[in-house]
């Protein structure tokens, strides 16, 4: 009979960990017990942060840092990843236009711009890609992606024939738009979004109102920015024969959504599924005996596309039991027993502050694992003639 095969397919514990952290810890622990395991590391996310990192991790490919325009109009450090295909790149919005990028006293979405994250699609431009997966979570923008085109080419003008400025604020001003000298090379390319929302552009569920106050709008410029992309959506319909107005997901990242898929050959799909298809998980979890994943935390809302949910699910369809880790174990997670998670298994040992369980995620993460182990070998995991 041969070794145990362990698939590794855990996403990061934020602020403590990344993805291929964790992976190496899970296997450190097994491997304590059982030092004939096979254990592939397949470093996970669900499209959110750290998924550029997990990307390149799982594949062998490259991190490359670039200065871009950041959602306040100032230079910022961002980054984007090529796949090991050499074929793929990788964004994170966040990078370039994210949330962390502002303050409490500067974050203002009438202002804050995605002009940053154009940048970084023409960055990936030059690098002779012809895919571009990008996850858009933890924006500090509302613009609808307008700043995104106009950094690919696009001329977005008022009645005077004169540049939109900057935000969220501006949009209410749109007349026109002029496509004539937006960047050629997209013609061509996929673009991938990933991103769980499927909130429209405007409304009620809409991008200002469900997701502007965590940017900094007050009720008041909530009513504005929610007319501004009413218009915007409008004017995209009225030139470009797009309807981004009620589309599912359209109002991801402050209307990013919107953007991508009227400007360019962009498709939504869950952050999740894309990862586990461009890591191949589904090729290796077929080899495996055992899957184990895990993230920061795990409650109910799991379910919802995260990381561990979308492990157990490409799992499940080879049959392969899957053994969850997390910092956190919340409330309701019987639920996700009936969703292809066999086991869950809390990290900390005793009860401790926070800081002190980021500092020792990699330790606990391993004494974990060491245990699940001694669980296999107990169950008699198989061995090797």
């Amino acid at each position: 009979m041969k070794n145990p095969v362990f698939v590794l397919a855990p996403d990061s514990f934020k602020e403590s960990l990344t993805a291929k952290e964790v992976c190496m810890a899970m296997e450190k622990g097994i491997k304590k017990v059982l030092p004939e395991a096979v254990c592939i590391q397949v470093p996970m996310a669900d499209g959110g942060e750290g998924t550029v990192q997990s990307l390149i991790d799982a594949t062998g490919g490259e991190i490359y840092h670039r200065t871009v325009t950041g959602p306040l109009g100032q230079p910022v450090t961002a980054h984007f990843g090529i796949l090991g295909d050499g074929q793929t790149a990788a964004i994170e919005m966040a990078s370039a236009s994210g949330l962390h990028l502002v303050t409490k006293e500067t974050k203002n979405p009438l202002i804050t711009t995605t002009y940053g994250t154009g940048e970084l699609i023409k960055a990936c431009l030059d690098k002779g890609v012809k895919k571009i997966i990008i996850g858009i979570g933890g924006s500090a923008t509302n613009d609808g992606g307008a700043g995104m085109a106009q950094a690919l080419g696009v001329k977005l003008l008022d009645e005077n024939g004169l540049e939109l400025g900057f935000g969220g604020g501006s949009l209410g001003r749109l007349a026109k738009v002029n496509m004539a000298h937006i960047d050629p090379r997209l013609k061509d390319k996929r673009i991938y979004i990933g991103s769980d929302v499927t909130n429209p552009l405007c409304g009620e569920n809409g991008a200002s109102k469900i997701f502007g106050p965590q940017k900094g709008a007050t009720p008041e410029m909530v009513e504005i920015l929610d007319a501004n992309l009413t218009h915007y959506a409008n004017i995209l319909m009225k030139e470009l024969g797009k309807d981004m107005k009620d589309f599912p997901g359209a109002g991801a990242a402050g209307g990013l959504g919107a953007g991508l898929l009227a400007f360019t050959n962009a498709e939504l799909k869950k952050g999740i599924d894309l990862v586990v298809e461009y890591t191949r998980l589904e090729q290796k979890v077929k080899e495996a005996d055992f899957v184990l994943t895990g993230e920061g935390g795990i409650d109910f809302q799991t379910q919802f596309g995260k990381t561990p949910y979308g492990v157990a699910q490409t799992a499940k369809r080879h049959g392969k039991t899957v053994i969850a880790v997390a910092g956190y174990v919340g409330d309701k997670i019987d639920i996700l027993y009936d969703k292809g998670i066999d086991a869950i298994f809390g990290i900390l040992p005793k009860a401790m502050s926070l800081e002190v369980a980021l500092k020792t995620g990699q330790k606990n993460i391993e004494i974990t694992c060491e245990n699940i182990a001694r669980l296999v070998a107990l169950a008699g995991a198989p061995t090797r003639k």
